[in-house]
């Protein structure tokens, strides 16, 4: 039997690898050992997901958060590498584009291991950003390029890497929606909580370090939250990050009292949020693609975005937070939008072909 150690560290790759790793769990021929990082360390952003998507806890928890990207980094890369000598896996997995990525990475293939990278191909062109470091780096270094859209792809071919190392698959998030969607009620859960209709509400979720630690930017969001919020609701689960730095601006207790400021929420109360709200804002990455899962529009609160097909067939427009009139009014022209009828993320079957493509090669 062929052992794979997952590294993982933050709420997306949690989504991601449930499915994925349910489908290892189904062969004989591979085993899996799972590695938490600590990256997302509170339990609403990591604990609850194990059990809402039925994954088993992790074999290892190294409990690192917190600091520069390069002193987390590093600390993740001396104890990921423990981990890896200690179980001399066949192959190490990787999901996305954070910090545990990067660690999980760079320790597997410094000890030859080889890494199959989900989500690869990923590019938004600008290399300020931390994830776009990230991506790139993690992209060279992979045996396996698991590629979720056919512009994914053709990013890596651009970037001279050869087509035996690219594998489309579709994307996991998708397989993960079709699975769970039906599971959550508009009667039950948080919109019962919040007294919330469906399709009254604009759900805004906010955690990238460009947004939360530059004020004038987190200020306009702000700003324009509340411009909005005076005509449609407003629910914003807060990211440790996002609170932190609207206390630091002074702006939570005022917020408190015009938007519905939620704590971080489970997997399954988020997919409820997302699929009846009648917008979303948002500088997620993962989430804009669950707003097209869903049918729900979408505004991108960033300069660029990886999921430009979005972008193209209208289901999502960007706005970068420059300014707060600008950014409201985006807000509003928004609701009610639709995009084309496109399907560029696969047919749900994402994890099977990772896991089957893995235990082939692994097998010669």
């Amino acid at each position: 039997m062929k052992k794979i150690v997952t590294i993982l560290g933050a709420r997306p790759q949690f989504i991601k690898a449930s499915v994925v790793s349910q489908a290892i769990a189904k062969l004989d021929s591979l085993s899996e050992v799972m590695v938490h990082t600590g990256q997302h360390f509170d339990s609403n952003m990591s604990d609850v997901f194990f059990s809402e998507l039925g994954m088993r806890k992790p074999s290892y928890f190294l409990n690192i958060h917190g600091g520069n990207h390069g002193s987390m980094t590093g600390r993740m890369l001396g104890e990921i590498e423990c981990a890896l000598l200690a179980e001399k896996p066949d192959a190490v997995l990787v999901y996305g584009d954070t910090n545990s990525t990067l660690a999980g990475a760079l320790a597997a293939v410094k000890l030859h291991i080889p890494v199959a990278h989900v989500e690869a191909g990923l590019r938004s062109f600008n290399m300020r950003m931390p994830e776009e470091i990230n991506r790139v780096l993690v992209d060279r270094i992979s045996r396996w390029l698991f590629t979720p859209t056919a512009l994914a792809a053709q990013n890596l071919r651009n970037e001279g890497v050869m087509d035996a190392q690219i594998v489309p698959v579709g994307d996991v998030m998708f397989d993960v929606a079709l699975r769970h969607e039906e599971q959550v009620d508009a009667e039950d859960g948080p919109l019962k909580r919040l007294g919330l209709e469906p399709k009254s509400y604009v759900l805004a979720t906010i955690h990238r370090a460009e947004n939360t630690d530059h004020t004038e930017r987190l200020g306009a969001i702000v700003d324009a939250f509340e411009s909005v919020a005076a005509e449609t609701p407003i629910v914003w689960p807060l990211h440790p990050r996002t609170r932190a730095s609207l206390e630091r601006i002074r702006k939570l207790e005022g917020l408190s009292k015009r938007i519905h400021l939620i704590e971080p929420v489970g997997y399954l109360d988020m997919v409820a949020l997302e699929k009846h709200a009648a917008l979303i804002a948002t500088d997620s990455g993962g989430v804009q693609k669950e707003a097209f899962f869903f049918g729900v529009p979408c505004i991108t609160l960033r300069d660029e975005t990886e999921w430009v097909e979005l972008v193209e067939a209208g289901w999502n427009c960007l706005a970068p937070p420059e300014d707060a009139p600008k950014l409201s009014s985006a807000i509003r022209l928004a609701l009610g939008r639709k995009g084309q009828a496109v399907h560029p993320y696969g047919h749900g079957d994402a994890a099977q072909r990772i896991v089957a493509r893995l235990a082939s090669d692994l097998q010669t």
